[in-house]
């Protein structure tokens, strides 16, 4: 029999996934490679819409139907053939945000483990105080059904009993805090925040609470209540504040004038300002809905379980010494001496089963100790981690399989690491490859590219300028490559400066944002200058405290001291510097869902929507502007209302998502299409890129999107469609998108905050960031950038690095001042990896 050589290469013909130009490429197997390109140049569907969708799809496709039907599966890809591709996996470039009831020991499946050390190794107590010592027995009891589980007898006093299951360990179970059911603080109505004014009547607003839309006429209940409604709120006796605080809730007949002039008689239903803001907690759905009524209630550490979450019935059992709080406190790092001590501490015939149980746990603790995620507790908030830690979690998981012949795909997994960390990252994808498994990388660092097998990039340009194979080879040869955009950067040819930046002597000439943080997390005691109309990048290594001291701690205060409310306790003598105004600006994604367009997100679709509803055509029918949204149904396309697809379910084959046969995927009905301007229709507007639209002129003579889309352009998105779908931007687009409203407007007195700003970002989209940056500067702007960038840091005014490390090692301000300064101090850790940004591109 001829043997038959295996496959070297994935091959890919005839990709036309969003912006792809019928690409053919082959990627290696077996081999490291990357991924490169312009922000919305295609990278992302060339992996996640085809390698990934493919080869997740082919391996589910081996499965049952019926099991098919019990797994989310992704459609077929638009591509014409992909052969020799392996199962695939993927690590997408935003995790999802855990919830408040997750820790980094839940989302790490080290928690589960843990409890079942603590219910199977544990030292019991029983009801009469008397402490049973571990034994192969209580496992065993552990192990039955029925009555007999757990059942345990004391042998000091006889007393039968029942120990605890891994369950009665679970805070997001049986083992919750009855006072807080395991969120570890208890929330309350702020009575200081319910009053308003008291100098103003309830007729004027004295009611904070009253002001919540559809609450904002209970002052004419509280009126036919005998509570007089015209005085200011303090001088009224003590039986109508009562009323106006504790009034029954009842309905009352009352009549209700509206804005026309009309009357209308009903009962309504009393609400006292307590209980208006509890009931409309309980109704309200939206966002900033939630936030505003939030506002009202103050949330404090649970007086029970002392925000451990863990009922202290619980706290008594014990293994080796600790009990499940104190073992919950550990960092990751820590868990191997607290293992060793747990089987030093067992008799011998509990060590098979100790040594199975404790092994187990390290194994899920290995790979997170490779990635640098040491210093972080068992105990931490997961919603307190930031998107690189997620992420490395998340490959964590991934890495303890050590599975073989696998397609990993992971879409910018360096976003929010340092450079030290990409550095354990590089290493992680190296022994991924040793496994015998295939690694396509998306990225746009250059040291995560450097060490790449195979380097595949894609361009030349954005949205319908991009989608071809420009360059490919190995990371030497692309840095040759003349057609390569990336190259320059590789070898430090590209400019590095891009915006002049301020005198070291003149940093704090425009004055300056002071702070201290006296203790939170692992700050502690800790002196913060930020200049005035400067940029200041905040750097150090992940879990330094980066975000704690940013958005936990200045803006919260800063936000507390405008509105004349108590800020953070951890704040003390905060000068603000004049700072009036704080735009915070991160990288979710912009929109909820595919109803919001980069026109409907900008002003543009309010002003077409005007603009179509003063059309001929658009006043004989009697069209208003709403006629022109496809988020009404006067508007809608009847068939898909106003999505532009439809959804097919298949039974157990994957949903078919389709382009509307109706309206073509262009979201209005027939009717409203016929209304034309300059000959087209309004989707046919929203068709045009931003950059077409300007080339063509179409909007000279409306001068409010003129300016709207000539900023997009200035931003670097001329790319996009106007009405292109805005979740699926990447994090960079979508900062830069948030922007938009800012951008010409003077700045003086406000604060913009990035976290991160160069999420999915190229380099040479970094220096387009980087001018938006110098123009709010321009503007009078102040600008705080928490960054792992270096070409962020090199062209910044002034630098804060924290660390020196993470967790309980980080906390500290390692170093401060003009970027040239911290790249010669010897203990920051990120001015050794500036100074060779610096060196490279100075050779």
């Amino acid at each position: 029999m001829k043997y038959q050589e295996q496959p070297s290469k994935i091959e890919v013909i005839g990709g036309r996934v969003n912006n792809l130009k019928n690409i053919n490429v082959n990627i290696p197997l077996h081999k490291f490679v990357a991924i490169s390109g312009l922000s919305g140049s295609g990278k992302s569907s060339l992996a996640m819409g085809i390698l990934y969708s493919e080869g997740a799809r082919r391996y589910l496709d081996s499965l049952a139907a019926y099991t098919r039907r019990r797994i989310s599966q992704v459609g077929r890809a638009q591509v014409d053939e992909v052969k020799h591709i392996p199962s695939a996996l993927a690590l997408r470039q935003r995790p999802a945000v855990p919830g408040v009831r997750s820790t980094v020991g839940t989302v790490t499946e080290v928690f589960n483990i843990l409890r079942l050390i603590f219910s199977r190794l544990g030292s019991p107590v029983c009801p009469n105080g008397h402490r049973v010592p571990p034994t192969i027995k209580i496992a065993e009891a552990m192990d039955l059904t029925g009555k007999a589980m757990g059942r345990l007898t004391c042998p000091t006093c006889g007393v039968q009993f029942y120990a605890f299951s891994a369950e009665d360990f679970a805070f997001n179970s049986d083992g919750a805090c009855q006072k807080c059911q395991g969120l570890g603080t208890v929330e309350q109505i702020d009575d200081s925040k319910i009053i308003a004014d008291e100098n103003l009547s309830l007729e004027k607003g004295a009611v904070a609470t009253w002001q919540i839309p559809g609450r904002n006429w209970m002052w004419r209940i509280a009126r036919e209540l005998g509570v007089r409604t015209d005085i200011p709120y303090k001088e009224l006796n003590a039986k109508e504040k009562d009323i106006v605080l504790h009034g029954k809730e009842r309905k009352i007949p009352i009549d209700l004038p509206t804005s026309t002039g009309r009357v209308y008689h009903l009962d309504a239903l009393y609400e006292n300002a307590y209980n208006a803001v509890a009931n409309s907690r309980k109704t309200t759905k939206s966002e900033r809905g939630l936030q505003r009524i939030n506002s009202f209630y103050k949330f404090s550490t649970c007086p029970r379980c002392h925000g451990y979450r863990i009922d202290p019935s619980r706290w008594q059992q014990l293994v080796a010494g600790k009990n499940i709080v104190e073992a919950e406190k550990l960092t990751l790092g820590e868990l191997e001496h607290y293992m060793d001590k747990i089987l030093a501490s067992l008799p011998q015939d509990m060590q098979d089963l100790a040594a199975n149980l404790t092994g187990e746990l390290l194994h899920q603790v290995k790979p997170l100790l490779k990635l640098g995620l040491d210093y972080l507790s068992i105990d931490r908030q997961a919603s307190s981690l930031s998107t690189g830690e997620l992420q490395r979690i998340q490959l964590g998981r991934t890495l303890r399989t050590e599975t073989t012949g696998v397609l990993y795909v992971l879409d910018e997994p360096s976003v929010g690491l340092h450079p030290d960390n990409v550095a354990g990252l590089i290493d992680v994808f190296h022994e991924l490859v040793n496994q015998g498994n295939s690694l396509v990388v998306v990225d746009h660092e250059t040291a995560i590219i450097n060490a790449a097998d195979w380097v595949i990039e894609i361009g030349p340009g954005s949205g319908s300028q991009g989608g071809k194979i420009i360059s490919q080879g190995i990371p030497k040869e692309i840095e040759h490559d003349k057609r390569s955009l990336i190259g320059p950067y590789l070898t430090g040819k590209a400019p590095l400066f891009v915006r002049p930046r301020a005198d070291k002597n003149q940093i704090f000439k425009r004055g300056k944002v002071e702070l201290d943080v006296t203790e939170r997390f692992n700050l502690r005691n800790l002196h913060v200058q930020i200049p005035v109309n400067r940029l200041t990048s905040v750097t150090g290594f992940s879990g330094a405290g980066k975000t704690t001291l940013i958005l936990d701690s200045l803006i919260p205060a800063l936000k507390a001291q405008k509105n004349q409310n108590d800020g953070p306790s951890w704040v003390k003598n905060l000068k603000n510097g004049d700072i009036k105004n704080i735009v915070s600006v991160d990288s979710t994604p912009v929109g909820k869902n595919q109803r919001s367009t980069v026109a409907t997100y900008t002003d543009v679709m309010d002003n077409l929507r005007k603009l179509f509803a003063k059309q001929p055509l658009a006043k004989k029918l009697k069209y208003r502007a709403s006629h022109f949204s496809y988020n009404n149904k006067e508007g809608a396309c009847p068939a898909c209302g106003g999505t532009g697809v439809i959804a097919l379910d298949i039974q157990y084959l994957p949903d078919i998502v389709e382009t509307c046969s109706v309206c073509g995927g262009h979201r209005f009905n027939q009717d409203v299409l016929q209304v034309k301007w300059h000959n087209m229709s309004i989707a046919d507007v929203l068709d045009y890129s931003v950059d077409d639209a300007l080339k063509e002129e179409i909007f000279k003579e409306e001068p409010k999107i003129n300016k709207t889309i000539t900023t997009l352009h200035d931003m670097g998105l001329g790319y996009l469609h106007l009405g292109e779908s805005t979740p699926a931007l990447s994090g960079g687009e979508a900062q830069r998108l948030k922007l938009t409203s800012h951008i010409h407007q003077r700045q003086k007195g406000t604060l913009f905050v990035f976290d991160e700003p160069t999420v999915g970002l190229h380099p040479q989209d970094v220096r387009t960031l980087l001018q938006v940056f110098q123009r709010l500067l321009e503007q009078e702007g102040t600008i705080i950038t928490i960054t792992h960038d270096l070409d962020i840091m090199a062209n910044s005014d002034y630098m804060i690095d924290m660390g020196p490390r993470g967790g309980q090692q980080g906390g500290k301000i390692i170093a401060s001042g003009v970027p040239v300064d911290i790249s010669r101090k010897s203990n920051s850790l990120t001015g050794k990896y500036l100074a060779k940004q610096f060196n490279l591109y100075q050779k």
